[in-house]
């Protein structure tokens, strides 16, 4: 749980965390895209080029993108081995009735390298960008929605505040663990089927606490005011720089090659 990073937002002082989010957005949406458009090795070697870039370029720990994989490893080995041992192709192995195959072994790594590059990516965006500046950013890319009564601040809101609060629930849950553990609960011992019958005492605290929080935050919004859209001013103006225009040809390159390579 303290590996978990999406969500999270490291502030510094680097190029990245200068950039308009409305470019860190656009550029991720067309990256996650490009992700399930390349089907080769050297396309991907250039989509992680752009992770690197992005990394070098936003201060970022190399080793805090690697950590925040720990949460979703059951995740990447579970697909691993449904699509090693599924996937029908030439006979590479065979072994106690199970058969993996050369197409099975190439479907896993690339869906491996694929979920990796998701989850460094939105990794990066969130390190990188405040909440406050993605609910901004939504809003501005959302606004031609309003027209059509879309209701663009609102739903960015939410957005924002899910993404502000997903670190804040696993804090909480890891909390509620400790707690229960020193009361002599066990959530270790055991196969997997008892140790998930024993996670579920925590979902009741969990569930009360969440919305708790809830209750706590809209009280706060409502004594400041808060009213929507209607009648809201914003202190710091969204502008693109010319750094911004450099990101995007830099990235703009480096997906088209990774896209014409396939």
């Amino acid at each position: 749980m303290v590996d978990f990073i999406i969500g999270q937002y490291v502030k510094r002082d680097s190029f990245v965390h200068k950039l308009d989010p409305r470019t860190k957005i656009i550029i991720l949406v067309f990256f996650c895209i490009s992700i399930f458009v390349v089907n080769n090795f050297w396309g991907y070697v250039f989509l992680f080029a752009l992770i690197v870039l992005w990394t070098i370029f936003s201060k970022t720990n190399p080793i805090l993108l690697l950590r925040g994989t720990k949460p979703v490893f059951v995740l990447i080995l579970i697909t691993v081995i449904f699509n090693l041992f599924l996937t029908q192709g030439r006979t590479v192995v065979k072994f106690l009735g199970l058969t993996i195959t050369d197409k099975g072994i190439i479907l896993s790594l690339f869906l491996v390298i694929r979920l990796l590059l998701l989850i460094f990516s939105t990794s990066l965006l969130t390190l990188s960008t405040s909440p406050i500046e993605i609910t901004d950013a939504l809003e501005e890319l959302l606004k031609p929605l309003k027209k059509l009564k879309f209701p663009v601040h609102e739903i960015s809101m939410m957005m924002s505040i899910a993404l502000r609060f997903i670190p804040t629930i696993y804090e909480e849950t890891d909390k509620i663990m400790k707690a229960q553990m020193s009361r002599g609960a066990d959530f270790e011992s055991g196969g997997f089927v008892k140790k998930a019958k024993s996670l579920l005492p925590l979902l009741i605290p969990l569930f009360i606490s969440a919305f708790k929080r809830a209750d706590e935050l809209a009280i706060a919004m409502e004594a400041r005011c808060y009213r929507g859209s209607e009648g809201r001013t914003k202190l710091k103006k969204l502008q693109y720089s010319t750094n911004d225009y450099i990101s995007f040809l830099v990235a703009a390159i480096l997906i088209a090659l990774a896209v014409m390579v396939r």
